[in-house]
């Protein structure tokens, strides 16, 4: 029953899961969404492997402590509003993944981020999670996670893509997109 569903340990989700750059699918609470975004691969990642910057991109998602910069099997510990989150980088792939695992108030999660370039010069970016903790479920549901999610990669489009020329004086509104078959989430592309 994933209503008490505990998942592996965090060595194990770190070692067994993130670093084999996969989610928990099992997880009571896993989510997925991704957004094209109008900037090359490489500006999307400085955003990215920058945690110092995260709260300039995202107010209330902060770096408190980068142990050993982002590099594989550093320790670092940040924020999403009051709620701290103790994690390890998994998978630095330059350009291409950034993977960690977490530990925050019991609650173990594998967060991947996923960058796509595309054949025009922009960026697909993708993050997908899976949260596991007995009774999760009951406090933080697949919808809240989607949306913060949803939040973060909105607010990393408009930083990779403010100043690359493009046309930011017409009206954008997120289209949706057929995803396709193994994501359960909306697709941003606006």
């Amino acid at each position: 029953m994933k209503l008490l569903y505990r998942g592996p340990t965090l060595e194990e989700l770190h070692e067994r899961y993130a670093k084999q750059r996969r989610i928990d699918a099992e997880a009571p609470v896993t989510s997925a969404s991704e957004v094209r975004i109008e900037a090359p691969a490489e500006r999307v990642w400085q955003i990215l492997a920058d945690p110092a910057g995260w709260s300039r991109v995202l107010p209330g998602r902060r770096a408190l402590e980068l142990g050993g910069g982002v590099t594989e099997g550093a320790p670092f510990v940040w924020a999403v509003g009051r709620t701290v989150i103790r994690s390890r980088f998994a998978v630095v792939d330059v350009g291409r993944e950034l993977t960690w695992t977490g530990l925050a108030m019991g609650v173990r999660a594998v967060d991947r981020q996923v960058l796509t370039p595309t054949p025009d010069g922009a960026t697909v970016l993708r993050i997908e999670e899976s949260m596991a903790a007995p009774l999760i479920g009951l406090f933080f549901t697949r919808d809240r996670l989607r949306g913060q999610h949803e939040e973060w990669i909105r607010a990393v489009k408009a930083a990779a893509e403010e100043g690359n020329g493009s046309d930011r004086t017409a009206p954008r509104t997120p289209a949706r997109r057929p995803a396709p078959a193994s994501y359960d989430g909306p697709m941003i592309t606006g």
